[in-house]
């Protein structure tokens, strides 16, 4: 597929955008805090006409919250109105399928046509939070197209399931089902499927390009979609000035330069300087290289510029900042760019 001279056909007010939330503790804050940060910023998210507020599976991380992400988005659905809200995503190893079916058919039950089934393969742990979680044999991942389709048939089951048990709530409720990666698996199984696809480009950039070529040109039409719909997720920095938004982003920086020394903690302020060597700089700019960082006007440019190189149906953006008030600026500037 020729992605440049498609995505000439799209401009940026075409496209949705949607917000990714990890309820992020930051230092001298708590968990409580986090979580009520995080309905402030889906409140305002709401208002402006998001699209979505997708939240993410971690575990043994003290600087996430979201780990019980069924829980959160019940939070966050139940105080906004019009937003879908979903999961950016469940990492359905960790899980029985069952569970997670019966999980979002009580959450689609109590907020019709709003949430979303965003689903990974990865542990979003490390091995020995895996083993915490119960993982058994077979569930690294690689079998994770059986888990997806028993998952699907606890929703519809197909007339040539021989399954006895039922998810009550679940059962014949229509769902949206995401498959998520960094990689071409879940891209080319979405395609196979007729599923839609995020790509993790936020932290993973670098498989960006090829995995939407491989979904696309995999895309078999489906019951969900007759066309292949690929949502991008970068970084957000918006300020009122590049050089506030820089300053901001440095937070971020900062999270992931302590994991490259392999620690994990909580956020930590904005700093003038980063104190990394050249290839801790070169590696965290690398990760973060799917960043839009700047004014409205430099982020506008950005995005469209990532718009002509991705061809993306949708952007979903995280906005790892450490002020509540300056993430909630940064979102309503953001929100400004659409429909523009």
């Amino acid at each position: 597929m020729n992605t440049k001279s498609t995505a000439q056909a799209k401009q940026l007010k075409d496209i949705p955008f949607s917000i990714l939330d990890l309820a992020t503790v930051t230092e001298g804050s708590n968990i409580s805090t986090a979580l009520k940060n995080s309905l402030d910023i889906a409140k305002l998210a709401d208002e402006l006409g998001y699209n979505r507020f997708w939240l993410a599976e971690h575990h043994n991380m003290p600087g996430i919250a979201s780990s019980a992400t069924s829980v959160v988005i019940g939070h966050i659905a139940g105080g906004t109105k019009r937003i879908r809200v979903g999961s950016g995503g469940i990492m359905l190893p960790n899980h029985a399928p069952l569970v997670i079916a019966e999980q979002f058919g009580t959450l689609e039950s109590l907020f019709p046509g709003r949430i979303d089934l965003g689903l990974g393969r990865a542990p979003g742990s490390d091995q020995l939070t895996s083993r915490a979680l119960r993982r058994g044999p077979g569930s690294d991942g690689q079998d994770f197209p059986q888990r997806l389709e028993e998952l699907q048939n606890y929703f519809h089951p197909t007339s040539t399931s021989s399954m006895q048990v039922h998810a009550y709530p679940g059962r014949d409720l229509d769902l949206p089902i995401w498959l998520l990666g960094s990689s071409g698996f879940s891209a080319e199984l979405a395609g196979r499927k007729g599923l839609p696809f995020s790509f993790a480009s936020h932290f993973a950039p670098d498989y960006l390009l090829p995995a939407l070529d491989l979904y696309r040109t995999s895309f078999e039409p489906s019951e969900v979609l007759d066309k292949p719909y690929a949502m991008v997720a970068l970084n957000a920095f918006v300020a009122d000035t590049d050089e506030q938004a820089h300053y901001l982003s440095t937070s971020h920086k900062r999270q992931f330069l302590n994991m490259i020394r392999g620690r994990f903690g909580l956020m930590q302020p904005p700093v003038d300087e980063l104190d990394w060597n050249m290839q801790e700089k070169a590696i965290v700019q690398n990760q973060l290289s799917y960043s839009v960082i700047g004014s409205p006007d430099s982020v506008r440019e950005q995005l469209e510029r990532f718009l002509a190189q991705t061809d993306a149906d949708e952007f979903i953006m995280t906005t790892p900042i450490y002020d509540h008030q300056a993430r909630l600026h940064s979102i309503k500037l953001l929100g400004e760019l659409m429909n523009k």
